[in-house]
């Protein structure tokens, strides 16, 4: 049997580590692995990607623009996405790019080997050896940035059936941050405009942080709209509160899940309403010392409206969430 050019292409070592190690051992297979969207198209001109495992959202060109890519410049490959994106209209946009299957984050080894063997692409899957795992380290970032990632992509899809909106996803950025670069990361996401916070306290299993979820107040009369909003009863802030209370408690449930915990949460509440940034970072100079901080920008395709995530986690949650996510690293 031929040898088969194989592309695994994914922003996070993690995810890669992943996929290969759920191949069969006697596949016959040439690797190539491409850490962003670019990469992997360039991968694919070259014509090592005759079967490529692709994910969604990536810096650079993420998945939908390699997608594009090689349908515009007439490439042939097999293309089947590994995303936590989520959202039925991803699936339905990656299908219509020439993708022939679409797998979730997290996935299942057999599923793959199935979705494989069903596109004629393996031979009795379920006889087949898995390949060992490789041995390159997968540092503590990368691996909660992976985790963070499915997370989003879960709380997402229901921000997209809620709203009946596209939510276009970011890549998170994930970083043990002093206070003042915490400030600083916070004087940034508010951009100088007004804003309206909710924050939201969970902890579980030696774990514990806040949930920071702000709103520019600009945009907030177009999120009411999108929110269908029936009868003056239903104020500005109880919808900004339901809201908040999906998208803070998705994220947090889908982490949980991935690393086994369960988190107690707290009732949303109202950080500093319609208040500057300069003044949510002064009330709350005392609150959040060294942090683990994961910030993540949402925004809603076809409307001008943009709101900024940050889970914070405390300096002493971080040695248990590396003993949690010690099997994922290696």
């Amino acid at each position: 049997m031929p040898v088969i050019p194989l592309l695994v292409c994914d922003d996070s070592s993690m995810a890669r580590k992943q996929v290969l190690r759920a191949l069969p051992a006697n596949w016959p297979v040439s690797i190539t692995e491409a850490s962003d969207g670019r990469q992997g198209l360039e991968a694919i001109r070259k014509g090592l990607g005759q079967v490529v495992l692709l994910d969604l959202t990536m810096p650079e060109m993420d998945g939908y623009q390699v997608l594009t890519a090689m349908r515009a410049e007439g490439l042939e490959a097999q293309v089947i996405v590994i995303s936590g994106d989520v959202q039925e209209e991803a699936v339905r946009r990656v299908r219509a790019l020439g993708a022939l299957a679409f797998l979730q984050k997290p996935f299942e080894q057999e599923a793959l080997r199935r979705t494989l063997a069903e596109l004629g692409l393996l031979d009795a899957p379920d006889e087949a050896p898995l390949r060992p795992a490789s041995d390159a380290p997968i540092s503590f970032r990368d691996a909660f940035r992976e985790t963070v990632n499915v997370a989003i992509g879960r709380a997402a899809a229901l921000i997209a059936k809620v709203l009946g909106v596209f939510v276009q996803l970011p890549v998170p950025n994930v970083n043990i941050l002093e206070v003042g670069e915490l400030h600083m990361a916070l004087a940034d996401a508010g951009s100088c405009q007004r804003l309206t916070a909710i924050c939201q306290g969970f902890v579980g299993s030696g774990i514990a942080g806040e949930a920071l979820l702000m709103f520019h107040d600009s945009e907030i009369a177009d999120m009411a709209q999108l929110m269908r909003r029936q009868g003056p009863e239903y104020s500005d802030l109880e919808m900004l509160l339901d809201l908040s209370s999906v998208l803070i408690g998705a994220c947090l449930s889908s982490i949980a899940e991935q690393i086994d915990v369960v988190f107690s949460q707290g009732h949303p509440q109202i950080l500093g309403q319609h208040a500057a940034i300069e003044d949510l970072i002064r009330i709350n100079s005392q609150r959040w010392k060294k942090t683990l901080a994961v910030e993540i920008s949402y925004s809603l395709e076809g409307h001008d409206i943009h709101f900024d995530l940050l889970l914070l986690f405390t300096e002493d949650s971080i040695e248990r969430l590396t003993h949690k996510l010690a099997y994922l690293m290696s």
